[in-house]
């Protein structure tokens, strides 16, 4: 089983902790990972771009001109493809691009991604962290004490509301909770601050 030091808030190391080998400890799956990440991406687009075809652009409700006689080629409408000012072919419609993986790959992809945290040493375990009210200087103390200066994801067990907005004035600090953990937000960040209980929690769960 892989083993970390677990830290406490002010930076002073409180023992070890053994992590699931099954969660933390697998070889990383760059493939899964990669599909996770462009299934993420996929799902947070807009899709709201749309143009306008024949029947949407406005005019043309008359023949032009008549069908035969005039040496010219027929034509129905000044609001054809092939006019300038007409309508767009095949053009983009609103729609959604999100789609699911299976359970089973978008599990994988949480464990690699968390391994690798493990394995490039990024992962630093806290035994908890207790803020009495929302105050960006008791994050930048916190973060300083652990030595962390890279973009970070924080992850508590529950949602912690002090915690979370004492982080939301730094722009490379995110904090989520357990159940919101996600692969894109582990591989955008570079550091990763886990507390005792929510990497208990996240070993059982993926377990």
């Amino acid at each position: 089983m892989p083993k970390v030091a677990l830290f406490k808030q002010d930076g002073s190391q409180a023992g070890e902790l053994e992590l699931n080998e099954s969660v933390f400890g697998i070889e990383p799956n760059t493939h899964v990972l990669h599909e996770a990440v462009v299934m993420q991406r996929a799902s947070m687009r807009q899709g709201t771009h749309a143009v306008k075809n024949r029947s949407a652009v406005s005019g043309g409700g008359r023949k032009p001109w008549r069908q035969k006689g005039t040496g010219r080629a027929r034509q129905g409408s000044i609001r054809s493809p092939q006019w300038v000012g007409g309508g767009v072919v095949f053009g983009p419609t609103p729609r959604s691009y999100s789609y699911k993986l299976p359970k089973k790959v978008r599990r994988l992809a949480l464990k690699s991604a968390l391994s690798s945290k493990v394995k490039e040493d990024n992962l630093v375990v806290l035994d908890s962290i207790l803020f009495e009210a929302p105050k960006t200087k008791d994050m930048v103390s916190m973060l300083n004490a652990l030595n962390v200066e890279a973009k970070t994801l924080i992850v508590t067990a529950v949602e912690e509301e002090f915690v979370a907005r004492s982080a939301s004035n730094l722009q490379h600090v995110k904090v989520v909770s357990v159940d919101q953990m996600n692969v894109l937000d582990l591989l955008m960040h570079d550091k990763l601050i886990l507390t005792k209980e929510a990497a208990e929690k996240a070993g059982e769960v993926l377990g």
